[in-house]
């Protein structure tokens, strides 16, 4: 999650003992790494698997570097740039700065920005970008005190999935698959189809192309896909869910664990082929999600919305989706 979680109000000098240092991506190093995210964003938990999977299928063309920080041998702090390929741009940088909740208000921060952005000079970047949720105030401050500016927002939402209530909703599938169109788990398409991967891949891809991005979209690649996808440590077979209009897959919708809390799932993406849209698909694939879930006995299901989606933002308020703090992109342009 590249976000900007720090404080930084009146520039206190950091402690005279703090090293920055590049992370050697030891087991204690991650250990230490995860420790500190989570500090910082407790809602979001995640683990040294997801993050060693991370870094481990990384595309080689994108730049990348991590550090740590450390006051008297405990790391307290870490930071990173990174390129994204789906909006990748040889001279665009996303950065990132977490410091552990009891060592903000030092100037740790600001000292890892610093040291981020000198690092970056040798790449002659064009733009630096960074996020933060809407109630972080510090973090707002942080970034506009360094001359970013918003430029999109994404809405979180969550369903309560024991106080969903279906009946609203009965016969919704069965009138979209009279209308030509059935749905199948990932899970079956595997047993049933060998194309899957190639199709899903395309599916993806189509999808993603329709999703508002801040930077303009440069695809990604079939090795990226299938690491993350099909090899990461959260794809549950049985909770990804594909529209299909006879052999074609017309449209998504995918729920992945969360290792952190296995009482929550995260909504990776829904979406129909444009030619699909206005039947009733999307909602449809939502449906089955959510019985996915309850079968589970998840708790709750989290997702993100571009703040202008109000097609998709319609289809969760209507199911019980409740909006939490939106996550504001920012942009330096330099």
């Amino acid at each position: 999650m590249l976000a900007v979680k720090t404080v930084a109000q009146q520039e206190p000098v950091a402690p005279a003992h703090l090293i920055i240092r590049d992370m050697d991506y030891s087991d204690a190093d991650y250990v230490a790494l995860v420790e500190v995210s989570n500090a910082c964003y407790p809602e979001y938990p995640g683990t040294i698997d997801e993050w060693k999977h991370e870094d481990a299928h990384r595309p080689a063309h994108l730049k990348y570097r991590r550090w740590l920080a450390e006051v008297d041998g405990t790391v307290v702090a870490y930071g990173n740039y990174d390129q994204f390929e789906a909006m990748y741009n040889p001279r665009l940088f996303h950065i990132s700065v977490g410091v552990h909740p009891t060592w903000q208000r030092r100037g740790i921060g600001a000292a890892f920005y610093t040291t981020i952005v000198e690092a970056l000079n040798e790449f002659d970047p064009l733009r630096i970008r960074a996020r933060a949720r809407e109630d972080y105030q510090a973090s707002l401050r942080f970034l506009q005190q360094r001359g970013f500016v918003e430029d999109l927002r994404e809405w979180e939402s969550r369903l309560e999935v024991a106080a969903f209530d279906p009946t609203p909703y009965q016969g919704h599938e069965a009138r979209v698959v009279a209308s030509g169109i059935r749905i199948a788990t990932l899970a079956e398409l595997i047993a049933t189809d060998p194309d899957h991967r190639q199709k899903l891949y395309e599916l993806d891809v189509d999808l993603t192309n329709d999703v508002p991005h801040p930077e303009p979209t440069t695809g990604f690649s079939y090795e990226t896909f299938e690491h993350f996808y099909f090899k990461g440590p959260n794809l549950m077979p049985e909770g990804v869910f594909v529209a299909l209009d006879g052999e074609r897959y017309a449209g998504l919708s995918a729920l992945w664990k969360s290792q952190g809390d296995p009482r929550e799932l995260y909504t990776g993406l829904t979406g129909v082929r444009r030619e699909y849209r206005r039947r009733g698909i999307a909602l449809a694939l939502k449906l089955r999600a959510i019985e996915f879930a309850r079968q589970l006995d998840v708790a709750v299901i989290k997702t993100w919305n571009e703040s202008n989606n109000r097609p998709m933002l319609s289809i969760n308020e209507a199911l019980g989706f409740v909006k939490q703090p939106a996550w504001v992109s920012f942009v330096k342009t330099l």
